[in-house]
């Protein structure tokens, strides 16, 4: 289970918008303050820009996943309700 490893007023205090306050948000913190500090050079936050990215996506990842999961899991339990019925009606 993933675990959030920024607090919410660390996130409040690094500016954090609210939509993007989520389990990578500790790898935003960086981020934001690796562009504040290297202001005119941008290029040089590349590797934290990478840990943010690659968060991101096993994030998204791990979501469709249980989502997928889930579908399958009601999915089951209809093909199971129907037997149940129609066994009951026979």
């Amino acid at each position: 289970p993933a675990a959030m490893v920024a607090s919410a007023a660390q996130l409040a205090q690094g500016h954090v918008p609210l939509e993007q306050r989520d389990y990578c948000g500790h790898h935003l913190l960086r981020l934001l303050r690796c562009h504040r500090d290297n202001f005119p050079v941008p290029w040089g936050c590349h590797a934290l820009r990478h840990a943010w990215d690659s968060c991101q996506h096993q994030d998204y990842v791990m979501r469709m996943k249980e989502f997928e999961r889930e579908r399958r899991l009601r999915q089951r339990q209809q093909r199971l309700r129907r037997r149940r019925g129609d066994s009951e009606d026979s």
